[in-house]
């Protein structure tokens, strides 16, 4: 009979939130394969981290601010795992730079947000979905990386410019750096 993983459930000691440890059936002689997820129920941020035993640890954050808000809006039975967020996080984690994805994680939540306070705001998601989510997962699909990254990137800019902007001129106190990114239009 096979040896089978361990796993182990705990919560975090100092803030909310939870990680599930997954060890080869090897865990007991170094070095072993792990994956380890661990998720911030107050923030909704997580990790996945992926360690092999002969290899390089593998980190794939799994927040993708927009397109998880657009999905729970638009599909009646979202799912964190749907095609889209994964297909768009694989994107994420091999195609896009460092610098483009610590922008959106600067912008996304507050993109997000600004949304949300828009009476009939599942208009937008549903415009997000057909014009952004899904034309870069098609894109991505037929190996056009370069359309599905510049249709993104360009529409978080302009959802940026439409959404963010006019809150923080209205209201000065909020506290957004929003800094002109590295990548061209």
């Amino acid at each position: 009979m096979a040896e089978k993983p361990e796993i182990k459930v705990s919560g975090f000691s100092k803030k909310p939130g939870a990680k599930i440890d997954v060890y080869s059936p090897d865990a007991q002689t170094k070095p072993h394969d792990s994956i380890h997820i661990k998720i911030d129920t107050e923030t909704g941020k997580g990790q996945i981290i992926q360690k092999a035993k002969d290899g390089p640890k593998e980190t794939t954050d799994t927040q993708c601010y927009l397109t998880t808000a657009c999905m729970r809006h638009y599909a009646e039975a979202f799912d964190d795992n749907c095609y889209e967020l994964t297909t768009l996080r694989k994107f994420r984690d091999t195609f896009v730079s460092e610098e483009d994805i610590a922008h959106y994680y600067e912008v996304a939540p507050a993109i997000v947000e600004a949304i949300n306070q828009i009476p009939g705001c599942e208009k937008i998601y549903h415009y997000i979905y057909e014009n952004v989510i899904d034309q870069c997962v098609k894109a991505i699909e037929q190996g056009d990386y370069e359309f599905a990254y510049n249709r993104y990137k360009n529409s978080i800019l302009a959802f940026e410019e439409e959404y963010v902007k006019p809150i923080l001129e209205k209201d000065k106190s909020k506290v957004l750096s929003i800094s002109k990114p590295s990548f061209a239009y």
